[in-house]
């Protein structure tokens, strides 16, 4: 195995010179650089999960699949290959623009499977679209009217804690009596964060095949599944699959 010290690192602008970056039919911008050990047609259909329907948000942005994006260095650099030392100093992506591009650079040897990579390519995706066109109001309204029935858990860290103090603020009148409001920035947040984690796992699920619960973390409780395959069913009303791909979730049986 190779060691750092036999790894050059590059300047991401550099790497960006060596490739070309393609369109692929869905309209989203990609290449590939360095020993990703991802194969062109898992890529391929990788990106191409992206519904058609997101593009013209992401028009600005190209993402590069690399083997590390490098995350001690205040310029983005990228290793071509991978060893343990530049492993354990590498991020999951980093971003930078290069003129009117933003460009995404994501790390495809600091996961360990199709199933990390994906997740982080959508979510990274997701949230590239709320930055540029924002949540749907229709989202936002079925979300809170969650969230005011008490659906147990959330799809993320972020959405958990910002739903919880979207819901928990108080004010204090003259008496110093405690009065419940809904934080409008807290809530506004929490609805970008369900809907950047919503679509993310809408995507996922039309590349790869999953059990829901792999997404658990410790620190809160996931959101009920009836409840995301709610979300999950609304967004894929709004950004239908493209050829080539399904939009199903399936109950696991017992037995």
């Amino acid at each position: 195995m190779s060691t750092g010290a036999q790894i050059e690192l590059w300047p991401a602008e550099k790497v960006a010179t060596q490739v070309t970056v393609q369109q692929a039919a869905n309209g989203v911008h990609y290449a590939s650089w360095g020993e990703t050990r991802v194969s062109e047609a898992d890529l391929e259909r990788l990106v191409g999960a992206v519904p058609a329907t997101l593009s013209a948000a992401l028009s600005s942005r190209a993402y590069y699949f690399v083997p590390l994006a490098i995350a001690d260095t205040g310029e983005v650099m990228i290793a071509p290959g991978y060893s343990v030392d530049l492993g354990d100093r590498a991020i999951c992506h980093r971003n930078t623009s290069f003129g009117s591009t933003e460009a995404v650079f994501l790390s495809t040897r600091l996961v360990e499977d199709r199933f990390g990579l994906a997740f982080e390519f959508f979510i990274n995706v997701a949230h590239n679209f709320v930055e540029a066109a924002g949540v749907p109001e229709s989202f936002s309204a079925l979300a809170w009217s969650q969230a005011e029935a008490q659906v147990r858990g959330e799809t993320s860290q972020d959405a958990w804690e910002t739903r919880r103090r979207a819901q928990d603020s108080r004010v204090l009148d003259s008496q110093g009596n405690g009065q419940k409001i809904v934080d409008e920035r807290s809530r506004n947040t929490y609805y970008e964060s369900a809907f950047s984690d919503s679509l993310a796992v809408y995507m996922l699920s039309l590349a790869v095949d999953f059990d829901y619960h792999d997404l658990r973390e410790r620190e809160y409780p996931l959101l009920a599944a009836p409840a995301l395959a709610e979300r999950l069913r609304h967004v894929a009303s709004l950004f239908p699959p493209n050829p080539g791909y399904e939009f199903q979730i399936l109950y696991r049986r017992k037995g």
